[in-house]
């Protein structure tokens, strides 16, 4: 395996869809209500994708260096850091590489959709966007990270939900309707912090050696039951949503996705262990497919 294939490995492109989640769904609900530049949206998207890849690249060097990575571990090896392909100096600059992609591709879609980095929206993004990029870092890295510490669902609630939903729409509209939007914004956090439990679920065994997590001090069928009450919200918070907007047929569209949280829902009841590693990816393209669809529903609404 080359370095370069070593690297791309490590970026673990398969979470992707799940960080594009919450800003599609903030974009599109923006472009329901008002009219958004398309080069913002492009930016919106870079800077997402830049700090999903930096959070990922962190975690593996943190994992690695707290000894958690082992071959005993139930969930793919990236092959990166964990096979010895890549060194931790390699890593670093990688690391150091998407730091700097993401200040600058964050910088330009503030300056695309403000015009200016003096106004206190644009401040408060930047500093927003200093907080993201710490956060992505410190989730296993540094001394104390607090994703060894039962802390990383309120991280990914935060940063995948209510930052991802309302920061999308606000740099896309400049604006944000009081707390209405927050209910769509609880229903990504909750499908994202139920794939965080799954990953945690599945490496039970192996995770307990060297951090905590909400799984381990759940226990499995608590963490099942706790698993069940993250998707139950979610939906609940998206039906909420849109029972208290204008009423449309088409608001309910995500309904449509359905069957894959019950099929989801259905596997983490009946796996345990490397078994349960393909619920992981089917969470994600569902929460992505009910973010496209839950957004299209308030577009064709007004087609």
């Amino acid at each position: 395996m080359t370095k370069t294939i070593a690297a791309v490995r490590s970026m673990r492109l398969r979470t992707l869809p799940l960080s594009l989640s919450g800003v599609l769904l903030g974009i599109l609900l923006a472009v329901a209500d008002y009219h958004v530049k398309p080069l913002t949206i492009v930016f919106i998207v870079l800077t997402t994708l830049s700090l999903q890849i930096l959070s990922n690249l962190s975690n593996e060097l943190g994992d690695v260096l707290h000894g958690t990575d082992r071959d005993d571990r139930q969930g793919p090896q990236y092959g990166g850091l964990d096979k010895g392909v890549l060194t931790v100096s390699e890593m670093k600059m990688i690391i150091g590489a998407f730091i700097f992609l993401s200040v600058v591709f964050g910088l330009l879609m503030i300056w695309v959709s403000f015009g200016t980095f003096l106004s206190y929206e644009a401040m408060f993004l930047m500093i927003l966007g200093a907080a993201a990029i710490i956060a992505s870092m410190k989730y296993t890295l540094g001394k104390s990270p607090y994703g060894y510490r039962g802390l990383g669902d309120l991280f990914v609630f935060t940063f995948f939900g209510i930052v991802s939903v309302l920061g999308a729409y606000f740099v896309s509209a400049h604006t944000i309707h009081g707390f209405l939007l927050l209910l769509p914004a609880v229903s990504i956090g909750c499908f994202s912090v139920g794939v965080l439990n799954v990953n945690n679920i599945r490496d039970m065994k192996s995770d307990s050696v060297t951090r905590v997590t909400v799984a381990i001090k759940l226990g499995l069928k608590k963490a099942r039951i706790y698993q069940t009450a993250l998707i139950v919200i979610g939906w609940a918070a998206a039906i909420t949503y849109c029972f208290l907007r204008v009423w449309d047929p088409w608001h309910y569209l995500f309904l449509l996705t359905l069957p894959l949280f019950v099929i989801h829902l259905r596997g983490v009841w009946t796996r345990q262990d490397k078994s349960l590693d393909p619920m992981l990816p089917l969470l994600v393209m569902s929460s992505l497919a009910f973010s496209l669809l839950f957004g299209l529903g308030f577009l064709v609404y007004l087609m």
